[in-house]
């Protein structure tokens, strides 16, 4: 068969684990738009056509930078009650993705999961069912976490603000715009809460998370 073209040589060690890893290093700094398989292949010193030995197509490519972030959760530990292993994972699962600001929307995207993607959705419904959960309960409860997990991350990556300084400035500039007395309640949420000392947003998720999983433990104790 004819040649159809010069395809750059697999460079000597590297790695589908290597690509990955790169990727994910790229979307970290510049987000997933700024990925590319030309930057990526500036990024390890091949031609970007080389990276075709170690992943398929972008899909294949996303999927295993997926799996990667995956693997980085805590899985839900045996050793302790389901509340307690829930609270855990979803800790570790918002850390994560505070890394990974990148991947939030695109968790529950892939069709074709890695192993560990699906090493982690299993164990977290064995918690559930090991607990005592119905097949259903277990559908509901896990639906609802991830639903707060990642609609929390993206609530706070997208936030004008970061540290507790900053809260306050932003807090204060959008009250200085507010007409006196026009918007009480918001008024009240600024200076009972927000401008208090030591305030800081990512704390309302452990409260947040803390109210769901309660609820839980009462909806499966009256199954």
């Amino acid at each position: 068969m004819a040649a159809t073209g010069h395809v750059p040589a697999r460079r000597a060690g590297l790695s589908r684990d290597q690509v990955l890893q790169a990727a994910v290093a790229l979307a970290d700094e510049g987000g997933i738009g700024a990925l590319s398989m030309r930057r990526l292949g500036q990024a390890l010193g091949v031609e970007a056509m080389s990276l075709y030995n170690h992943v398929a197509n972008k899909s294949d490519l996303l999927d295993g930078m997926i799996d990667i972030v995956f693997s980085e959760i805590g899985l839900p530990a045996g050793d302790m009650g389901w509340k307690s292993a829930m609270r855990q994972r979803a800790i570790s699962a918002r850390e994560v993705l505070g890394r990974h600001r990148w991947a939030i929307g695109l968790m529950e995207s892939r069709r074709s999961p890695g192993p560990a993607t699906l090493r982690h959705h299993d164990a977290v419904l064995g918690c559930f069912r090991q607990a005592g959960f119905s097949v259903e309960m277990t559908a509901h409860a896990y639906s609802l976490l991830d639903s707060y997990i990642y609609g929390f991350a993206l609530q706070e990556a997208s936030l004008p603000f970061g540290t507790a300084e900053e809260t306050a400035q932003v807090t204060q500039e959008i009250a200085g715009q507010m007409p006196a007395g026009a918007y009480p309640h918001l008024a009240e949420m600024a200076t009972r809460h927000v401008l208090r000392p030591g305030y800081h947003y990512g704390d309302e998720f452990e409260i947040g998370l803390g109210f769901i999983l309660d609820a839980l433990d009462r909806a499966a104790s009256r199954l």
